[in-house]
């Protein structure tokens, strides 16, 4: 401290006490028998617990496998080609679609202009070809305006 600053002289030999060393305890200390059994420190796993995550996760892959199997890779699956250059009446849309033997795909066609306004639509049916496997087909939309982008809403078999 400096001296200048202090009213008397004495001050400067004065602290605020004696000084204390302060020891922590490293853990928690309960009057015995109040409180009951204290658990060991670290988690232990219960067999029930774990048994319940496994079966959880069986469940899960499970439920998972059986809806790719009703909603995953179908087999009428269309990809779009391209298109020609349309005109005011219609568009020609080159698209291919995977039809499994002796089936029939029914697709539906769709045609938008350059504001994504639907112009004109068409239902086609695509046989399979002979093996089956993928068939490249190429259909014109009619359409009521001049239309900028052909697409293959969906395609199902037939009936």
């Amino acid at each position: 401290m400096d001296s200048a600053i202090l009213a008397d002289p004495d001050d400067n030999k004065r602290t605020r006490g004696p000084q204390v060393s302060e020891t922590r305890a490293t853990t928690s200390v309960y009057p015995p028998g109040r409180y009951g059994r204290r658990r060991q420190p670290g988690r232990r796993w219960s067999l029930p617990l774990v048994l319940a995550a496994i079966v959880c996760g069986v469940v899960a892959i499970g439920v998972s496998w059986a809806y790719y199997q009703k909603f995953g890779q179908t087999d009428y699956s269309p990809e779009i080609v391209g298109w020609n250059e349309p005109t005011d009446a219609q568009m020609v849309i080159k698209f291919r679609v995977r039809v499994p033997v002796g089936e029939t795909a029914s697709c539906m066609l769709r045609a938008r202009d350059y504001q994504g306004y639907e112009v004109g639509t068409r239902a086609v049916q695509v046989p399979a070809r002979a093996g089956g496997g993928e068939v490249e087909v190429t259909e014109s939309v009619p359409t009521t305006a001049r239309g900028s982008v052909g697409d293959v809403m969906s395609c199902q078999p037939v009936g």
